[in-house]
């Protein structure tokens, strides 16, 4: 049995502004907390019904998962986790490859370029304030077990990229063909806000811009397509390469 006012902290992880009080998140789904697990995520709290198989930590009867529930068809089990911030390292930016994002709201595109961060093995992910929390559940559930292996770090990016020696790769209609750059060791890929790009903050530390050449009529494309792209040229020369999966 599960006391009342455990069910209501739990229905409260779904707002950001709770989440933030209490420093805890929530993730709800068999997939993604058995691939958070299967990663070495750490969890505080496994909450699961009879029909969950997995490891947990509490019993909870089906009508409570029913109120606990973020989901409108409730799931055997909910975890909750403790909200732990990085912060960068001096000159850490100079060091591999960053995938910083400028103001990305979408959740579901900040959590799927957190799985195309490891994908290709980026050494970070950058995220400015503006961008959707990082630890909301669209997010965590976008990203799949990529949540529990890349290094994402929430900082502001005007003060973040001052004075780096990488160079800072914007990526903007009006930059230069992807598809000629080289591979680089050590770079900064950013992504702008959907609709409005690049902020001014964030331009004046470009070293130059990257554009994907439009062959057809769409006006632009989706910020985590237009990352994966960025993302494959820029590692397609580099030593080592990876095998697809």
């Amino acid at each position: 049995m599960i006391k009342r006012a455990e069910i209501q902290l739990l229905r409260s992880l779904r707002d950001k502004r709770h989440r933030e009080e209490l420093g805890l998140y929530a993730v709800e789904g068999e997939k993604i907390v058995a691939e958070l697990l299967a990663a070495g995520h750490p969890f505080e709290k496994i909450y699961g019904t009879a029909a969950w198989p997995g490891m947990k930590t509490h019993d909870i009867a089906d009508a409570e998962m029913a109120r606990a529930s973020h989901f409108p068809t409730p799931s055997p089990v909910l975890a909750v986790g403790r909200i732990r911030r990085e912060a960068l390292a001096p000159g850490e930016l100079d060091r591999g490859i960053t995938l910083a994002l400028d103001g990305v709201q979408d959740p579901g595109n900040v959590g799927t370029m957190l799985r195309i961060a490891d994908w290709f093995g980026l050494d970070r992910v950058v995220l400015s304030p503006g961008c959707a929390d990082l630890h909301s559940p669209k997010v965590i559930q976008a990203s799949m077990g990529s949540f529990a292996r890349v290094r994402a770090i929430e900082a502001p990016l005007d003060s973040a990229l001052a004075g780096i020696r990488a160079p800072v790769i914007g990526c903007a209609l009006e930059g230069r063909d992807v598809h000629a750059i080289a591979a680089l060791a050590d770079a900064v890929i950013v992504i702008g806000a959907e609709g409005r790009g690049l902020s001014d903050g964030v331009r004046r530390h470009v070293a130059y811009c990257v554009t994907i050449p439009r062959w057809g009529a769409a006006e632009s494309l989706n910020a985590a397509a237009a990352a994966a792209v960025v993302c494959d040229n820029l590692r397609r020369r580099a030593p080592g390469r990876g095998k697809g999966r």
